[in-house]
């Protein structure tokens, strides 16, 4: 389950389906995603073919993160068996 959020844009995304604060073109990658964030147990259950699953190094250890498009990914540690602090920015 999600537990918490860091991007307001995609808390209200998640919940509301508001896609004021992301671009509109990433809206039904960003659905999948999170949908599949809410029912994992591990950042492993997010290992699929295309979300390119890689855990961030050095000071970001535990980090993980997905590919939306270029450079958008969201990231994510996991509490327990909960997804909290997920962001979405990008890269560069």
């Amino acid at each position: 389950m999600i537990r918490s959020f860091k991007h307001k844009g995609i808390e209200r995304f998640f919940h509301d389906g508001d896609k004021a604060g992301i671009n509109p073109d990433h809206a039904g990658r960003l659905a999948r995603i999170l949908d599949r964030l809410d029912a994992s147990l591990s950042p492993h259950d997010m290992d699929l073919p295309g979300f390119k699953l890689h855990e961030l190094k050095g000071r970001e250890r535990g980090v993980w993160a997905v590919h939306i498009s270029g450079n958008w990914r969201v990231v994510f540690r996991f509490e327990g068996n909960d997804a909290a602090q997920v962001d979405y920015l990008d890269y560069h």
